[in-house]
């Protein structure tokens, strides 16, 4: 995975319908993703994405440089989290979780490589941990809106805990109604709202303004 971004869909099968978003856990911009079909996150069982593209190769070379300046440098978290970066980019999560859990035990506050562990963890069908990842990157920023957005995918898709996903998509939208991520939960929010309207209330579904 890039700085930038990461990708995590949602299937909407308990609505009949198919909901796919990119969400990004970084603070910069996303990286262009046009034409890039997302992957279905099934809902039973936790299973991890059923992967619709191939995943790009690991770029060795670069991996070989990270690791160079990794050890050179025990304190250096940024080239620990690049590592786990490129890995989680060539969908080899269990080598990106290694590296992500490095770059953490360095600076255990930062909330954006917190939540890229949290979803390493989920496509390695380890929804609870991921939970437990999330947890964390909440209590250094309660408003981290990819981690909000993400932990109401896991406890839907996870857990089969639609009522969880339903507080933190609602949480979401009201601690950052403009964002990006709030938009993406308003739509999950809605499609809920067809299925179980006694589980999400029509505030939350609204974008600001309505």
């Amino acid at each position: 995975m890039k700085p930038e971004s990461i990708v995590l869909a949602i299937a909407g099968a308990f609505f009949g319908l198919l909901v796919g978003w990119i969400i990004g856990t970084q603070q910069a911009a996303p990286r262009a993703l046009a034409g890039t079909p997302p992957a279905a996150m099934q809902p039973a069982g936790g299973a991890a994405p059923a992967a619709q593209t191939q995943a790009p190769p690991l770029d060795e070379s670069r991996v070989q440089a990270l690791r160079a300046a990794a050890e050179k440098d025990p304190s250096d978290a940024e080239s620990r989290v690049q590592l786990g970066n490129a890995y989680f980019d060539a969908e080899r999560y269990g080598e990106a979780v290694t590296w992500y859990e490095a770059a953490l035990g360095i600076n255990p506050k930062d909330p954006n490589v917190s939540t890229d562990l949290g979803v390493a963890y989920y496509y390695l069908n380890q929804p609870e941990r991921a939970l437990e990842q999330f947890d964390r990157s909440l209590a250094v920023d309660p408003a981290h809106t990819k981690t909000l957005l993400n932990q109401g995918i896991v406890r839907a898709f996870g857990r089969q805990d639609l009522k969880g996903a339903v507080e933190s998509w609602q949480r979401l939208v009201a601690v950052a109604p403009t964002s990006p991520e709030a938009d993406a939960a308003r739509r999950a929010l809605q499609s809920l709202q067809s299925a179980h309207p006694d589980l999400v209330g029509t505030t939350a579904t609204q974008p600001p303004g309505k």
